[in-house]
This record gives structure tokens, C-alpha cells and sequence, in this order.
């Protein structure tokens, strides 16, 4: 079950869609919260369900998911994850919709000041999504997938997340790691 949780974590902050867009959104701090996560049908504890979960693993399995979090430029936050964009990357709409490990590629399908939609391909997953800015401060992203882990039957996915804007200070949060 750690083991699932670790990798259930990972995978949701990893293709949570932190997107910008120059005039939409804001650099700084922000606030990624799950509103759903279904695989197959199937509700999956929401974003704060698993970082409490998280809370109450051995101290050196937690650092170790807060050590790999890190190295993406994700840290827990109050009711989510908290990832940090620069100005530049804001600017440059330079960030990523897939999962940064490798090996993904990704095509938007449209871009406006209200909406982004794109599709991903990975080597264990593919899938589409749509990211809604609501604001300059909050902005919704839903994505859709098929995972598939070698031996294992494909499974279906649905999440849905939320992201706020904290601040302009990222603190000791780090820019989010895009893939080169």
C-alpha cells in the first residue's frame, strides 16, 4: 500500500499540468489541490487524504516521497502540493503538461487566454486534457488517460485539479524542473 501511495503521489503531482500563460496567470507560488482522481470508476483518496497518508509513513520513507517531490520542484503544502514558476517560465509558456521522468511528448490543441487543451503520450500512459484559468490566481486543469504498466491491464483515468496562487515569494520552493 506505501508503495501505491508513493506512486499514486508522484503520478498525480507529475501530471498535474502546472501551465502559464503570459497574460493569464502569475509567477510565484502556487497551490495544487486534487477536486477528483478515479481510476477505472474508481474514486482514488483525494490530494489531502494522501499527503495525510503520507504524514504518517516512517520518517525515512516520508523524506525520501518529500526528497523525490523536491527534485521536481513540488513541496507539501497546507492543502496540496506547492510548486513555484518563474516570470520566465510564465513568459516563455514554457511548461510542461506531461510527466517529467522522459520520454513524453506533448501537443496542445488549442491555446486562448481561457483555455489550453492538449494531448500526452508516455511510454505507460497517453491520454488528453484542458486547463481553464479562471483567474490570474486560480486556474482548473482535467486530464484523462490510459495507464499501462508492462503485465498489468490498462486502466483508465480521470483527475481533476486545482491550482492558486499563493504568492509572488516562492520561499525555500524551488522552480518547478522542466525537461529540456
Amino acid at each position: 500500500m506505501k508503495k501505491h501511495l508513493a506512486t499514486t503521489i508522484a503520478t498525480a503531482v507529475c501530471l498535474l499540468a502546472p501551465v502559464a500563460h503570459a497574460q493569464v496567470i502569475r509567477p510565484g507560488l502556487w497551490e495544487v489541490s486534487s477536486n477528483k482522481m478515479q481510476v477505472d470508476g474508481q474514486e482514488l483518496p483525494g490530494m489531502q487524504e494522501m499527503l495525510e497518508r503520507m504524514k504518517s509513513l516512517p520518517p525515512e520513507q516520508r523524506k525520501m516521497m518529500e526528497d523525490m517531490m523536491a527534485k521536481q520542484g513540488v513541496q507539501v503544502g497546507d492543502k496540496g502540493v506547492r510548486i513555484c514558476l518563474t516570470a520566465e517560465q510564465v513568459k516563455a509558456e514554457n511548461i510542461p503538461l506531461q510527466h517529467q521522468q522522459g520520454g513524453c511528448k506533448n501537443e496542445f490543441t488549442e491555446r486562448s487566454a481561457e483555455r489550453w487543451a492538449f494531448r500526452f503520450t508516455c511510454p505507460e500512459a497517453s491520454g488528453e486534457g484542458e486547463t481553464r484559468f479562471i483567474s490570474d490566481r486560480e486556474y482548473v486543469t482535467r486530464i484523462t488517460g490510459t495507464h499501462q504498466r508492462s503485465g498489468q491491464a490498462a486502466q483508465q483515468s480521470e483527475m481533476e485539479y486545482v491550482s492558486r496562487w499563493i504568492g509572488e515569494d516562492c520561499g525555500n520552493v524551488p522552480p518547478v524542473r522542466l525537461q529540456p
